[in-house]
């Protein structure tokens, strides 16, 4: 009976409510790079459409298939993405995952409200999709500065 009361106060109501509330979900007319990551645990996907300028995400838009969890993050990444750096993407992206896997500190703003997740550090088997929305921004970014470079 525990582990279904731990499972009812993962989901808590602010994972709910961000599920229900994902920022730019869709996708872009013209985008610089697109990537599709996919959670072979759970099949969870989000596919990310980015377009940046000057170094920073100048346009986003995210197509995403997961979990309520999952949908959480994204909905956190899609809050704070515009204006960010590939750096900042990256970090965050390494912070989620070391939070998540370590139990270590939060990642730093603009994308601090991931700490909502932490209590999935316990669910292994839901970190791949928490990690997807940061995961294929990431890799966006890069093939979107190397396109640019080119």
């Amino acid at each position: 009976m525990s582990g279904n009361t731990d499972l009812i106060k993962l989901y808590s109501a602010r994972i709910l409510a961000l599920a229900a509330d994902i920022p730019h979900l869709g996708r872009l007319d013209g985008p610089q790079a697109t990537v599709k990551k996919r959670s072979p645990l759970c099949g969870s996907t989000v596919t990310v459409d980015v377009t940046v300028r000057d170094g920073r995400v100048a346009d986003f838009a995210q197509d995403v298939k997961a979990c309520a969890l999952g949908q959480a993050s994204a909905a956190v990444v899609g809050g704070a993405i515009l204006g960010a750096t590939r750096a900042q993407v990256e970090r965050a992206r390494d912070q989620l995952k070391a939070m998540l896997k370590q139990d270590g500190p939060a990642p730093d703003a603009p994308f601090d409200g991931l700490e909502v997740l932490r209590p999935a550090r316990e669910y292994k088997n839901r970190h791949a999709s928490i990690l997807l929305a940061l995961e294929a921004t990431a890799e966006a970014m890069e093939q979107a500065e190397q396109a640019d470079c080119a």
